[in-house]
């Protein structure tokens, strides 16, 4: 075996990348990982604020978009949130639920990065960082990288290569280069969990809102989230806008209910009859926040006080707040996403491996692959998951 041949190679040093080494190297494969950022896992170390929410106690199938909803429950139980658990408490990590399950270090993000560098120690998986990759080809015995660094050769090659979010981090759409290369097939990629924009029209109308915040429930065709909405400087965001925009699409409306199982029209037609003096934007404040009532009140543009209107225009101000119908004009892109939609088609791979169908020996895991979570931590637990299936087939 020459210096730089190894058993198997893995492109990326992210969540998936890490787990699949430290699992390939136990079963005694000689396992380098290349990593092009100078420093390993730096997605992992900026999430959850710094404390990263590393899993989900609900983690299954539904919590996850795919041309093939199915592809993705082979590896959740091969490796669950309770099989990851119990790795950081091995560990002696704390951690704690913030809400609907989300776990997240009590401490820094960094301490799952360590356990993960620990865990490619203990493997004896190799990790070279800051490398380049200018080529990348197959022949009989494998494949064969080309870096800045030297050639590197290994009969199994991994991509964990990440989709294009969060570009700051290093991101790109380098593994779809990859599948493309060896002919397999992509979903086109799109930004997913990231803030939808709005028009010239709506900024005007809501722009000055930023920094508002409601819990709303929002709605996209059937599917529906409850959880805060955030009015920002370029239209919304927060958890339910993060969740509802991997299911938007352009052209399309969501709903937002912004006092939901409130009856609004009801109290309305009682505070008419027992404040009729009362301005809609004061009544309004009693169901959203004060500037966020200003807003509603003004686009309805009714009578100055609530006696002069009319059950019609009091159902009209209560659609305004339950049903509020908004069509945004795009999303803030790949630079606030979360994650990347879409990816390296599931059908090109093996649910149980992640190896190629086509091309034996290549593998493809976590987030390059048509495989997206909803937020909460899902998305690492798939990184987990797709990462140890992997690991235990190269």
């Amino acid at each position: 075996m020459t210096l730089n041949s190894h058993d198997v190679l893995i492109l990326g040093a992210g969540a998936a990348g890490l787990m699949c080494a430290a699992v390939a190297g136990r079963r005694g494969h000689r396992v380098l990982v290349l990593e092009q950022a100078r420093h390993p896992a730096e997605k992992i170390r900026i999430s959850g604020g710094g404390r990263c929410n590393f899993t989900n106690l609900h983690t299954g199938p539904a919590n996850f978009l795919s041309n093939n909803p199915q592809f993705c429950r082979s590896a959740l139980s091969g490796y669950s949130q309770r099989d990851f658990i119990a790795l950081v408490e091995n560990y002696g990590i704390a951690y704690h639920e913030k809400t609907r399950g989300q776990l997240f270090c009590d401490g820094s993000s960094r301490q799952i990065v360590d356990m993960l560098l620990e865990e490619c120690r203990k493997a004896h998986a190799q990790l070279r960082l800051g490398v380049r990759i200018s080529g990348l080809s197959s022949n009989e015995s494998g494949f064969v990288v080309v870096t800045d660094q030297g050639e590197f050769r290994a009969r199994s090659l991994v991509v964990a290569t990440g989709g294009p979010s969060i570009p700051k981090m290093g991101s790109s759409g380098f593994g779809y280069k990859i599948a493309e290369q060896f002919g397999l097939k992509i979903v086109p990629p799109r930004a997913a969990l990231v803030p939808l924009t709005f028009d010239a029209a709506l900024l005007a109308r809501f722009g000055d809102l930023a920094g508002v915040s409601v819990d709303a429930v929002v709605s996209c065709g059937k599917t529906r989230f409850d959880e805060a909405l955030l009015f920002t400087h370029r239209g919304l965001s927060g958890p339910a806008i993060l969740q509802i925009s991997s299911y938007w699409r352009e052209g399309h409306d969501i709903i937002i209910d912004m006092a939901p199982e409130v009856d609004i029209l009801a109290r309305l037609k009682n505070m008419r009859a027992d404040h009729p003096r009362q301005e809609m934007a004061t009544a309004l404040a009693g169901f959203v926040p004060k500037r966020l009532a200003r807003a509603i009140a003004d686009v309805i543009a009714g009578p100055e006080r609530i006696a002069d209107f009319s059950d019609a225009r009091l159902a009209d101000a209560a659609a305004a707040v339950r049903q509020w119908r908004v069509r945004p004009n795009g999303t803030e892109g790949y630079r606030t996403a979360e994650v990347t939609l879409g990816g390296v088609d599931t059908s090109e791979l093996s649910s149980k491996t992640f190896e190629s169908r086509s091309v034996p020996g290549l593998y493809f895991i976590g987030e390059v692959v048509d495989v997206t979570g909803h937020l909460g931590g899902f998305n690492f637990q798939w990184a987990w998951s797709s990462g140890y299936a992997a690991g235990c087939h190269v």
